[in-house]
């Protein structure tokens, strides 16, 4: 376990949980309570390059032995970061004592209502929270910087009761650097300072000093679903930082830049904000249009600047976001674009103190940048920030829902499990809008209004009225949906649904076995059979059964008059598709783009080429299935039917006695069905009708059945009486009828 040194144990530094940030906890494992002799909610000391107090609460059974989970604002009053080391020792109850007052110093930018908001509820909000001068707290729900503790009363450490009136002074007024910082160029970090570009703020520096810029607000805490591409951005950037000698005898250069790429929304920028913020680096942002120039070598000279400072201040992090829009693959047309390009690939090159000066870029279009970067020296990793799972949402949704008043009613699991696809920029625009539901919602009297505002609740109505107004951006143009329909809902074909669990569900849930026994997975599924038999229905249903992303694209819309358009709309279904893997890309009507090569339109013909590339280049993504459907099997060209492309083949016919009885029993589930109705009979009578006849048959029934009500009373009247209509046999006799007319 860890080692013990006097009364105190040392531990490894760990993140704290998402909803612990600026809480000021300290989470430690079992061993190491009983080992100090504490119990939960009783204070902590923990020495680091600082020291600073906290509140311990026990940690997950998960966590190891030799960890401590602390908050961004911890760390930065300990002054360590996440891997260092501390002493954690008991705090003696007779040193810490309630607090009759606390001056806060409001970070910048604090509009006043918000500050008187602040005073009122602050005591309430950090309640039993102990705090020295010096020190940063958060006031969770007020504001996302922290404020800084520049007094108490009395003196030494404090606890805040709700007795202790809180003060709060404005950022001008503020005295001197708190304690606790790590050197004169750094005062104690400001984890969520107003903009990662501005100079530092009256609160972190005294008049006149000059100190680099702060880094943003954002600390790993504040980051959800994420942790795996975190731990691979820390490693390339807080090593070369913080331990640059370490490369130096192994006899390598350290990484000089690393490159962050996928959709729109997930977290590349806010990952580079909070690496520079936790490792107390400089961090210049570049904003790649910001960049341009229409005067000749105006861009360069801007960017020569950008290095020279950062090397002059190192460390130092450089972020370029949306990198691709200066750094785009050199050609002969674009002179602008290829001397900026020429000029970052010899800066990242001439690097003079490499281990000192970091490159990050962020992208969603990464294969639109020149390969010259994307090559070791330059940007040495490339690191994929995909679409978030089912446990990546709901990290986020803690994130940002912590200082959100919820009512019981509200599942943060299954908000979770209805979010495909939405990346966390999406579920932060949920969390928002289910705020402003609540808010559209609070009670129009005037003393059940002030009393709401005093003790809002977000419900879950609110976030159903979210969801359905904002959609996920990962995969607008091919929306990507969960569909909310399972094997249940497809009566019969049991054949079919087994190949297709055997297909795509088994992969996905027994990859250990297709592993040991070196199997690959079908890379594609081709449902064939007369229209009406339910192939639409079977793929949209497996979606739903394997719980996993479902992007339906129309053979037809893929087609476009302009000579390489359908094949570029090919490559994005799949690109698409990849990011927001597991996913399941649906063709309808497949016939429509894939004919045989040499019979068809030439512009078919380019893209069952390209179709024929992306299924091979499929087999190295599990998580990617192809599922196809058509009625005319043999008009689509042979090359794609072959073993390694569409190499499942499931027929999907007319149902028989036994299935057409379970889709009437499907079709007919909830309904009001009067007694002479016998789903056995009925479906031994419709001999030949396929699933979507027997879906009509009993739409038009039970219209019949309405029909009778409505036009016999007036629709108050016809209402009143819903709870007493049947749906009988004569109605289905009719509809039956009324079908085999046409």
């Amino acid at each position: 376990m860890s080692s013990s040194e006097g009364d105190g144990v040392t531990l490894s530094v760990r993140a704290a949980e998402k909803g612990d940030a600026g809480r000021g906890v300290a989470r430690i494992p079992e061993p190491v309570r009983r080992q100090l002799g504490i119990l939960s909610g009783d204070a902590v000391v923990i020495d680091g390059e600082s020291t600073t107090v906290a509140k311990m609460w026990p940690a997950d059974p998960s966590v190891p032995d030799d960890a401590v989970q602390i908050d961004g604002d911890t760390r930065a009053n300990a002054g360590v970061h996440v891997g260092d080391t501390v002493t954690v020792r008991a705090k003696d109850k007779s040193t810490i004592t309630d607090a009759d007052r606390v001056t806060l110093i409001a970070p910048p930018g604090l509009a006043e209502n918000q500050q008187r908001a602040a005073e009122t509820g602050a005591a309430d909000k950090l309640r039993n929270r102990p705090v020295r001068a010096g020190e940063q707290v958060r006031i969770e729900g007020i504001d996302q910087q922290p404020f800084k503790v520049t007094d108490t009363d009395p003196d030494g450490d404090v606890r805040i009761t709700r007795e202790t009136t809180v003060r709060i002074v404005d950022t001008d007024s503020s005295p001197a650097t708190p304690a606790g910082s790590r050197d004169a160029g750094t005062a104690v970090r400001d984890p969520r300072s107003s903009d990662s570009t501005d100079t530092a703020t009256a609160a972190t520096s005294d008049a006149g000093a000059d100190e680099p810029p702060t880094s943003s607000g954002v600390t790993y805490e504040d980051i959800g679903g994420l942790d795996e591409e975190l731990e691979l951005v820390r490693e390339m950037i807080e090593l070369p930082l913080s331990e640059p000698e370490l490369f130096r005898r192994l006899g390598v250069e350290p990484p000089s830049g690393v490159l962050l790429h996928g959709p729109p929304g997930t977290g590349k920028t806010l990952i580079a904000r909070a690496v520079a913020n936790e490792v107390d680096a400089r961090f210049e942002t570049i904003s790649g249009p910001e960049v341009m120039s229409k005067y000749k070598g105006e861009s360069e000279e801007q960017l020569r600047r950008t290095f020279e400072t950062a090397r002059e201040n190192a460390p130092t992090i450089i972020f370029f976001d949306e990198i691709d829009s200066i750094a785009g693959t050199r050609d002969d047309d674009s002179d602008a674009e290829n001397r900026i390009v020429g000029q970052l690939l010899t800066l990242m090159d001439g690097l003079d103190a490499r281990g000192e000066v970091i490159v990050i870029g962020a992208t969603n279009r990464v294969d639109a940048i020149d390969p010259a970067l994307r090559r070791g020296g330059r940007f040495d990793r490339e690191i994929g920030i995909g679409v978030p799972d089912e446990t990546g949402r709901r990290e986020i949704l803690e994130v940002h829902t912590r200082g959100m008043p919820l009512a019981d009613d509200v599942d943060i699991d299954a908000i979770a499990r209805r979010t495909h696809g939405f990346v966390g920029a999406d579920l932060d625009a949920v969390a928002s809008e289910a705020a402003m539901a609540a808010i559209r919602d609070r009670p129009a009297a005037d003393d059940e209004r002030r009393e709401w505002n005093r003790n809002p609740t977000v419900q879950k109505a609110h976030f159903d009225a979210a969801l359905a107004s904002v959609e996920p951006s990962a995969m607008r143009e091919y929306v990507a949906e969960s569909p909310t329909t399972d094997f249940s809902d497809v009566g019969g074909l049991e054949d079919a649904k087994q190949t297709l669990r055997e297909s795509v569900e088994w992969p996905l849930t027994y990859d250990r076995l297709f592993e040991e026994t070196n199997t690959s997975p079908p890379s594609g599924v081709l449902l064939y059979g007369p229209p009406g038999t339910g192939k639409t229905l079977l793929a949209r249903a497996l979606a739903g059964e394997t719980d996993v992303n479902f992007v339906r694209v129309d053979g037809p819309e893929i087609i476009d008059r302009y000579v390489g358009e359908s094949e570029k709309a090919i490559r994005k279904v799949f690109e698409r598709a990849r990011q927001a893997s597991p996913s399941i890309v649906f063709f309808d009507e497949i016939d429509a783009i894939t004919a045989a090569r040499g019979e068809g339109h030439e512009v078919t013909e380019r893209v069952v080429s390209q179709l024929l590339t992306e299924l091979d280049g499929m087999r190295e993504n599990p998580n990617l299935v192809v599922l196809a459907a058509t009625n005319r099997k043999d008009g689509i060209d042979p090359a794609l039917l072959r073993p390694g492309r569409l190499d499942t083949h499931v027929f999907v016919g007319e149902p028989d006695l036994e299935a057409r009885e379970k889709i009437l029993t499907v079709h007919t589930r909830g309904k009001p069905l009067a007694d002479d109705v016998d789903i056995d009979a009925l479906a031994a009578e419709l001999d030949g009708y396929t699933g979507a006849d027997l879906e009509a048959l009993v739409r038009d029934a039970s219209m019949r059945a309405i029909r009778e009500v409505a036009s016999e009373h007036d629709p108050a009247t016809a209402n009143e009486k819903a709870s007493t209509v049947r749906i009988e046999r004569r109605h289905f006799e009719a509809a039956r009828e009324s079908t085999d007319r046409l």
